[in-house]
């Protein structure tokens, strides 16, 4: 694939600054104060729609850009399908290794990017991590958006996934309440993971099959925590087969970051069911499980 166009980072500036340079490489600490000077250098950051030519004082209010230059982003699964569509809503089936939305390096290569080329002005309602594969609901208008929205918060959507998972399971049904929050990493500076000091979390899940040292579980969820899934299987001592960031217990391993390779863990948003904003009828959605999970 070609490099995508780039892109226009806008930060709001909020107290004042001694210069641009000590602003940038404090609120984007992947960059040095080095490494910021030569974008300075190369024409790439402006203030206030001017472009600058050298360091200078910040106040509040001003916007600073950076205009990243295009660049290859790193190879993803490019399609999707289309599980349910009509004039208020879209369901598509993501699949694992494809982002949902920009962010750490992918811009072009994100299921946002693949819908909106097809059905222009749609809107995802929740996301997936870029390593699970299933369901993502997308909102065609605003009115629409806005009932699911408030039903989500009103706990009115009911969501299923499906998980594989290391360890045989000692019982049948497990009710998860470990806090979630975030937590130091020596390799990615802080994570999601359980933590005493985390906010309140809360998932069911219930034993499909138990397989040679493997159990497969159907996950509700009820609470929308980072990596809620991952991390509270993880913490009742079932970590998700191919989970490469969470081990027993819910912490993160300290040196294997990262997803391993383009299928991700073995996580899938199955169902999803709500009320049609439109209809007011019910309306249940899947999306079919890989091979291994059914």
């Amino acid at each position: 694939m070609p490099p995508n166009p780039g892109y226009a980072y806008r930060t709001q500036v909020h107290r004042p600054w001694p210069g641009v340079l000590a602003f940038l490489s404090h609120e984007y600490r992947h960059s040095t104060r080095a490494t910021w000077a030569a974008r300075l250098q190369q024409g790439e950051l402006e203030v206030d729609g001017v472009r600058l030519t050298h360091d200078q004082p910040l106040r509040p209010g001003q916007t600073v850009t950076w205009h990243r230059p295009p660049w290859q982003e790193e190879a993803a699964p490019l399609h999707y399908a289309v599980l349910h569509e009509d004039e208020a809503l879209l369901a598509v089936h993501k699949p694992a290794g494809l982002p949902t939305l920009p962010g750490g390096g992918f811009l072009a290569h994100t299921l946002l990017t693949l819908v909106q080329q097809d059905f222009p002005g749609a809107h995802p309602l929740h996301r997936l991590g870029r390593g699970t594969s299933g369901l993502v609901l997308f909102a065609r208008t605003g009115a629409a958006g806005s009932a699911l929205a408030r039903a989500w918060r009103e706990h009115e959507v009911r969501k299923v996934y499906r998980a594989l998972a290391q360890g045989e399971a000692a019982q049948d049904a497990f009710t998860i309440t470990t806090p979630i929050g975030p937590v130091p990493h020596p390799r990615l500076g802080t994570v999601h993971a359980a933590s005493a000091g985390g906010k309140a979390s809360l998932s069911h899940a219930q034993v499909r099959q138990r397989r040679a040292g493997q159990t497969l579980f159907d996950v509700q969820i009820h609470t929308g925590r980072p990596h809620q899934i991952r991390i509270h299987l993880a913490s009742i001592g079932h970590p998700l087969v191919g989970d490469p960031l969470y081990g027993p217990g819910g912490t993160p391993l300290p040196d294997l970051p990262g997803l391993p390779g383009d299928l991700g863990y073995a996580l899938h948003a199955w169902t999803l069911s709500l009320t049609h904003p439109l209809t007011g009828q019910p309306l249940t959605l899947e999306a079919p499980p890989p091979p291994e999970l059914r």
